[in-house]
C-alpha cells in the first residue's frame, strides 16, 4: 500500500520544492495544502485548501496521513521580522500546535517539521544543536519568533514522548534557489539580492541594506530536500534535533558580489546604513546530520548561485 504523505504549504517556498521532489516517487500518494496562493497544478499532488489555523481545516488534511512534512508558515524578510514581529509568532504557534495535536490524535507515523536557526546566539565559530543556551539572550529582533520555534520544537518532543508519532525537527540555516522570494518587500537577503543584479542594468548601483559585513550560511534547497528524504528513510529514534545548513558562511557584501559576477554584468554596490539589517552572525556545525543520517550538502554557493540565475531568468522575468 502507497504511504500518504502531507506536505503543509505545498505552495510555499520550501514546501513546493519537496512537493515536486515526491510527486515522483510512486510509492507515495502525495497530498499538499495550500490557503491564498494558486494549487499546484500537478497531477501527481492532490491539492487542499485549508487554513491551517483551523481546527477543523486541520482535523480534515491530517487525517489518513502517514507522514506529514510541515513546511506551512508566515514568513518574512528583514524588513517585517524588524517592523512586524509578532507575525511570526501568533498564527505559527496555532498553526503547528493544532497539527502536533491532530496527528497525534490520528496516530500519523512521522512528522517533519521545519524550525529555524534565529534562537543560536551570534557566533564566529560553528554552532552545534547543543549549543544553544536558554538562559542567554537571543537577539533582540528574533525574540518573539526564536522563542516561538524553541515552543515549538519542545512541542514536537513533547508529542513524540506520550504518542506514536516521529518526530524530525530541523534547525535550517537561510535556504535559497527556485521558488524563493523575489519581490523586495518579503524576501530574505539572497531573494533580495538576486532581483537588485538581475534587473539593474549595466553600470548601474544596487543598494545593500546595512554594512554588509554580517556572516550568513546558505544552503541549496535541493540540498535541504535530499535531507529530509534522509530523515524519513534513515532516522530510528522517535525525535531527533538537526541542524541542516552548508557549514560554511560568506558575508553579505562577498554574497552581493558572487551574484554580481555569477550575472556577468558590471554592477557597482553602496551600502545603505539607515535600512533595516540584522546584525548577526551564524555558521552551522553539521556533524550530527553527517553521522546520524550520512547526509552532507552537494552544491556549492557557486553552483547554487548559477542555478537560481538560470532559473529567475527563466521563470520571474518571463511571468512577469
Amino acid at each position: 500500500m502507497k504511504k500518504k504523505v502531507l506536505v503543509c504549504g505545498a505552495t510555499g517556498f520550501i514546501g513546493r520544492n519537496i512537493a515536486e521532489f515526491f510527486a515522483n516517487d510512486t510509492n507515495l500518494e502525495l497530498y499538499g495544502t495550500f490557503f491564498k496562493s494558486l494549487a499546484l497544478n500537478n497531477p501527481n499532488i492532490k491539492m487542499i485548501q485549508a487554513d491551517l489555523t483551523n481546527k477543523d481545516d486541520v482535523n480534515k488534511v491530517v487525517k489518513g496521513m502517514d507522514i506529514i512534512i510541515q513546511a506551512a508558515a508566515t514568513t518574512s524578510g528583514a524588513k517585517e521580522i524588524i517592523t512586524k514581529p509578532y507575525y511570526h509568532v501568533t498564527d505559527n504557534a496555532v498553526m503547528n500546535s493544532l497539527i502536533f495535536r491532530s496527528a497525534y490524535e490520528h496516530k500519523v507515523s512521522h512528522i517533519i517539521f521545519f524550525s529555524c536557526t534565529v534562537m543560536y546566539q551570534s557566533k564566529n565559530e560553528p554552532v552545534k544543536e547543543s549549543d544553544f543556551d536558554a538562559n542567554k539572550e537571543i537577539f533582540p529582533s528574533y525574540f518573539g519568533v526564536g522563542w516561538t520555534k524553541v515552543y515549538l520544537e519542545k512541542m514536537c518532543e513533547f508529542y513524540s514522548r506520550i504518542g506514536d508519532t516521529k518526530y524530525t525537527v530541523i534547525r535550517h540555516s537561510n535556504i535559497y534557489g527556485p521558488h524563493d522570494k523575489f519581490d523586495l518587500e518579503r524576501s530574505h537577503v539572497f531573494g533580495a539580492t538576486m532581483t537588485k543584479v538581475i534587473t539593474a542594468n549595466e553600470g548601474e548601483k544596487i543598494v545593500v541594506w546595512g554594512s554588509g559585513e554580517e556572516q550568513r550560511d546558505l544552503l541549496y534547497v535541493s540540498d535541504l530536500v535530499d535531507f529530509v528524504e534522509l530523515a524519513i528513510k534513515n532516522q530510528k529514534t522517535k525525535f531527533e534535533l538537526y541542524n541542516v545548513g552548508y557549514g560554511k558562511s560568506i558575508s553579505i557584501n562577498d554574497l552581493v558580489k558572487k551574484i554580481i559576477i555569477c550575472s556577468g554584468k558590471d554592477i557597482k554596490i553602496e551600502q545603505d546604513l539607515s535600512k533595516p539589517t540584522i546584525k548577526t552572525s551564524l555558521v552551522l556545525d553539521i556533524t550530527k546530520a553527517k553521522n546520524s543520517l550520512g547526509w552532507f550538502p552537494k552544491v556549492s554557493l557557486d553552483e547554487g548561485i548559477r542555478k537560481t540565475i538560470e532559473w529567475y531568468k527563466s521563470n520571474v522575468i518571463t511571468i512577469k
